[in-house]
């Protein structure tokens, strides 16, 4: 087993066309691999292919399920294996267009998931995740492609409120441990239990193949077991990876039942004794390694999906090295503890991604959690939490690691409580920059909110950190177009900073001007103006008119002069920004081209066409020689161009110049793209003004019919085109 950072390759998503109707299958997350000597279950699970039809949404469960109280071994049935196995015979058999994987612990994992399906279709997803999951499961319902969605591990139906994939020609498959799911009205439920006889004795063969001395005793220890697939696999990999046979294990299966029993903690469950047996043998099974702590580690953290990065970190070192010579081990070291583990037949490790992942059943961890004293319990969580932020990447590039990563920290949350903030609570910042990156609003508002109340509390409201977390949190709630609430918080933030810097420190400087953003975002231009011009004034003072941060503070002081129709000042403050940007950055930057078509929108917005078309049509000739005529700035840029031909009444420059960038857009971004339909309604608009109410009315309809295929109903594009196509039409 190759170590963490040495792994394969597979990635989670397959390569996929630029359009939303496919030219080739394609695979979107990571499918856990099929388990060695994997039982199809013909008769433990009979009828399950047939019922997965197109249109079906299964949900297996297990037939029982323990006490809230004890350790769910009876959960622990098989049915993420079975998922695969249908998974992997649906794609095989070339019967699907699309796969999607998701490992369905959280609303932000499915969400996440969704996102990143439709981002590798092609239908482009831009701001709250929440609506691109939206519009992804839309077009499930629509799309003639035939598709699977997997919902792996739903521990609570209502994390995908909203987001239940249906269509007629899609099949959606949930494993749950949940069996009230079933009382969804859409679901059919397979509640299965253990492996058949025959079932478990064929696994049980597969996994013995080495040594046909090992089988000796199959028949009996299968009959022991009772088709229990937690206790056959752990069984199986103990025997199959150690000197023991099937009878040797009986010996000590019925040993190790009998201490159980003799301890006064009753008649044991079957899987509770074969893990007590694999956790025993795992430090004498090779390559060695610290196995026993690493297991401590797995047990804290989401055993769906553990990152291999994690075992490797220096705090997971340090953790495994307790009582070695310098505290510490080898990161080789670790990770062969791991792969112990494995051998012991208590993880799973598929090295087919990188980094590895590592996977722990639910029902252990729960087991190792209860039995761990308290004192030892806070020292492991500690040291978890530490080693997630160290194996979490500085960028969340792959959105199922970064789901991972999240789902990990929920548990060591869940488990910690406020034991967290002793030295651990970093990772909580860590998990809010990732809902934050992965566009996760909502989700992001919830966690900083929390975070703040918590920081408050526990640091003190002057506390660096705590400042930091209500910035977040201000960011966040802008994200989610909440400024006034953002600005509330950030008002509280800034008078505390200048209660503890004074007026002119940079950090209170900063807090003004995320205040005057705020304020804007909240349609309070006014107050933002004031509050802006300040902190340009101090940023030119001190920094100078051509830094970086006294141009960005301009430009938003510039938005919110034209927000408040202040138009003399907007222009002028936009001349400004447009002159900085070309002496720090040269005529040919993106930010000099982004400033200089905010100054052409301000000449059009304050009726200077003259101006506007001029700024336009030099920026469409600078762009067209830097980017190219086909990049969607340049397209973009002559739309601006084309309403300003319109606003000065020459409606064939106009028309020419809207039809150019609607053929561009629909060659370069496809039919489909928001930006295509956009340029559509607007050239339909130039077609109404121009007369041709009959081209105006076709194109709207045919923007309309498209919009409905890949955005939601209440899409304010899809809004505009209706009205305007009732306002024309009457329809």
């Amino acid at each position: 087993m190759s170590s963490p950072t040495a792994a394969g390759a597979r990635t989670g998503q397959a390569a996929a066309s630029s359009r939303a109707n496919l030219t080739a299958p394609l695979r979107s997350g990571v499918v856990p691999p099929l388990a060695d000597g994997f039982a199809t279950r013909p008769e433990s699970a009979a009828g399950l292919v047939e019922a997965l039809r197109p249109g079906a949404t299964i949900a297996i469960t297990p037939s029982q399920v323990a006490p809230a109280t004890a350790p769910d071994w009876r959960g622990s049935c098989g049915k993420t294996q079975l998922a695969v196995w249908l998974a992997e015979s649906l794609w095989q058999a070339q019967d699907l267009d699309v796969l999607v994987w998701i490992a369905a612990t959280s609303r932000a994992a499915i969400v996440s998931g969704y996102t990143a399906a439709m981002d590798a279709i092609g239908i482009d997803s831009p701001g709250d995740a929440e609506v691109a999951a939206a519009r992804f499961v839309r077009w499930l319902s629509l799309t003639d492609q035939s598709w699977l969605v997997v919902l792996d591990g739903l521990t609570n139906p209502s994390e995908a409120h909203g987001l239940w994939p249906a269509g007629p020609t899609g099949r959606t498959l949930i494993t749950t441990p949940d069996i009230a799911i079933a009382e969804h009205e859409k679901v059919l439920t397979f509640s299965i239990s253990g492996l058949s006889r025959r079932e478990a004795l064929t696994y049980l063969m597969a996994r013995l193949t080495a040594d046909w001395e090992q089988r000796a005793g199959a028949v009996d220890l299968v009959d022991h077991l009772g088709g229990e697939p937690l206790a056959l696999a752990q069984a199986g990999a103990v025997v199959g990876n150690s000197a023991m046979s099937c009878r040797d294990y009986i010996d000590l299966f019925a040993h190790k039942r009998n201490q159980i029993i003799a301890s006064g903690r009753g008649l044991p469950a079957t899987a509770a004794i074969t893990w007590t047996i694999s956790a025993e043998i795992a430090g004498t099974l090779p390559p060695g390694g610290p196995a026993q702590a690493m297991l401590m580690l797995a047990a804290l953290l989401d055993g769906g999906g553990i990152p291999g990065t994690v075992f490797v970190t220096s705090a997971a070192r340090t953790y495994g090295g307790r009582g070695a010579p310098g505290g510490q081990v080898s990161a080789e070291s670790t990770w062969a503890g791991v792969v112990s583990l494995e051998q012991a037949g208590l993880v799973t490790i598929d090295p087919a991604v990188t980094p590895p992942v590592v996977r722990l059943d639910r029902a252990v961890q729960s087991v190792i959690k209860l039995a761990t004293p308290a004192e030892a319990l806070n020292h492991a969580v500690l040291a978890a939490a530490n080693a997630l932020i160290e194996a979490w990447p500085d960028e969340d590039r792959d959105a199922w690691l970064a789901d991972c990563l999240r789902s990990c920290a929920a548990s060591v949350r869940q488990i910690a409580g406020d034991r967290i903030w002793a030295s651990g609570y970093r990772l909580l910042f860590r998990v809010g920059y990732s809902l934050d990156a992965a566009r996760l609003t909502g989700l992001a508002v919830a966690h900083w909110s929390e975070l703040a109340e918590a920081a408050h509390r526990i640091l003190g409201p002057t506390h660096p950190d705590t400042l930091t977390a209500a910035d977040r949190l201000a960011a966040a709630l802008l994200a989610a177009g909440r400024g006034a609430d953002a600005a509330d918080w950030l008002q509280r933030v800034l008078a505390t900073r200048t209660s503890q810097f004074g007026s002119e420190h940079p950090a209170t400087i900063a807090s003004q001007v995320s205040l005057g953003r705020a304020l804007l975002a909240a349609d309070q231009p006014g107050d933002a103006i004031k509050v802006l011009d300040q902190a340009v004034g101090h940023y030119e003072q001190t920094l100078g008119a051509d830094d970086l941060t006294t141009l960005q503070t301009l430009d938003v002081l510039a938005r919110a002069c034209l927000t408040a129709k202040h138009m003399p000042d907007a222009v002028r403050l936009y001349q400004r920004v447009l002159a900085g940007r070309e002496r720090v950055h040269g005529s040919s930057h993106p930010a000099t081209f982004e400033a200089e078509q905010e100054l052409g929108d301000a000449y059009l917005a304050a009726n200077q066409v003259k101006d506007a078309t001029a700024t336009f049509k030099r920026l469409v000739g600078r762009m067209d020689k830097a980017l190219g005529s086909d990049d969607p700035g340049t397209i973009m840029v002559r739309a601006k161009l084309a309403s300003a031909y319109q606003a000065a009444g020459k409606m064939a420059n106009a028309l020419q110049s809207y039809e150019q960038c609607r053929g561009d857009a629909e060659r370069i971004l496809g039919p489909d793209h928001p930006d295509t339909l956009a340029h559509c309604v607007s050239l339909a608009h130039v077609y109404y003004a121009a007369g041709r109410i009959g081209d105006a009315a076709a194109l709207l309809r045919d923007t309309i019919e498209r919009c409905d295929r890949v955005l939601l109903p209440d899409d304010p594009l899809r809004k505009t085109a209706q009205e305007s196509l009732a306002n024309i039409a009457g329809e």
